[in-house]
C-alpha cells in the first residue's frame, strides 16, 4: 500500500519536474531567439552594411541608367497623354530619380526647355534637381554618412568638412553656382559632413537657378542657334565653368595648406 503511493508520489515529482523543465526551456530558447534576432538587426544596421547597401543602389541606378537610357525617353519620347502643368511635374520627378541614377544634368535641362520652354521648363528642372538633391543627401546621411566620416582623415577632406560643416549654405551655394564640383559629389559631401538639409536644399534651389536657366533657354532656343537668346545662354553656360576653374585654380594651394 505505502509502496503504491510512494510509486505514485514519486512519479507524480518526476512529472513535476519534467514539466517545470519543460515550462523553463520555453522561454531560454525564445531569448535564444530574440538575441539572434537582435543581433541581426545590429548587423544589418551597422554602418559597414548601410553604405554597402547604398552602394548597391547606386551601382544598379548606374546600370539602368547605362541599359535603358531613360534620358533618351525625357528628351524625344514623353507621354503625349500628358501636357501642360501635369506634364512638366511628371517630368521634374522623372528628373529628380534621373539624376539620382548619375544622368548628366545638362541632357535634362535642355530637355526642359526643349520640351516645356523657358518658364515651364525653367520651374521643371529646378524642382526636379531639388528632388533628386535631396533623395541623394537624404540617401547619403542615413545609409553612408555613419561609416565614411571615420575615414575623413586626409588633410584635403578634413578642410572640405569642416567648410560644408561650419559654413553649409554659403559652401553649397558657391558648389552650386560653379560648376566644378560634380553634382553628385557635392550630394554626397554634404551628406557625410554636419551640413542641414534646409540649408542643403535652399542652397541648391539658388545655387542652380543661373546655370540651370541657361541651358533651359538653351535648349528651348536650339532650333535657332544664331538667335541673341542661344547665344547669350551659351555665354552663361561657359563664363561660369570658366570662373569656376578659376577659382578652383587659385583655392587649392590654401585647402593644401589647411
Amino acid at each position: 500500500m505505502f509502496d503504491a503511493t510512494d510509486r505514485s508520489g514519486g512519479a507524480a515529482t518526476a512529472s513535476d519536474h519534467t514539466r517545470t523543465a519543460e515550462s523553463a526551456a520555453v522561454p531560454a530558447a525564445a531569448a535564444l531567439r530574440t538575441g539572434r534576432s537582435a543581433r541581426l538587426v545590429r548587423v544589418l544596421l551597422s554602418p559597414w552594411s548601410r553604405l554597402s547597401l547604398l552602394l548597391v543602389l547606386l551601382a544598379g541606378a548606374g546600370s539602368c541608367v547605362l541599359l535603358f537610357q531613360p534620358q533618351r525617353l525625357l528628351a524625344h519620347g514623353w507621354p503625349p497623354q500628358l501636357g501642360g502643368v501635369a506634364a512638366a511635374a511628371a517630368f521634374a520627378v522623372a528628373y529628380g530619380v534621373c539624376t539620382v541614377a548619375f544622368v548628366p544634368r545638362p541632357l535634362l535641362n535642355l530637355a526642359a526647355g526643349a520640351l516645356f520652354g523657358t518658364p515651364l521648363g525653367l520651374a521643371a528642372a529646378v524642382a526636379g534637381t531639388v528632388l533628386g538633391a535631396g533623395t541623394s543627401f537624404g540617401l547619403g546621411r542615413v545609409l553612408g554618412q555613419d561609416a565614411l566620416r571615420p575615414l575623413l582623415r586626409g588633410r584635403l577632406l578634413k578642410a572640405a568638412d569642416g567648410q560644408l560643416s561650419r559654413h553649409g549654405f554659403r559652401s553649397m551655394l558657391a558648389a552650386r553656382l560653379f560648376p566644378g564640383v560634380p553634382f553628385w559629389a557635392a550630394n554626397y559631401g554634404a551628406a557625410v559632413s554636419r551640413m542641414s538639409a534646409p540649408a542643403f536644399l535652399c542652397a541648391t534651389a539658388l545655387g542652380v537657378l543661373p546655370n540651370t536657366a541657361a541651358y533651359v533657354v538653351a535648349g528651348a532656343r536650339a532650333t535657332a542657334p544664331a538667335s541673341p537668346a542661344f547665344l547669350i545662354a551659351a555665354a552663361c553656360i561657359a563664363l561660369p565653368a570658366l570662373a569656376g576653374a578659376v577659382v578652383a585654380w587659385r583655392k587649392r594651394h590654401r585647402l593644401r595648406g589647411r
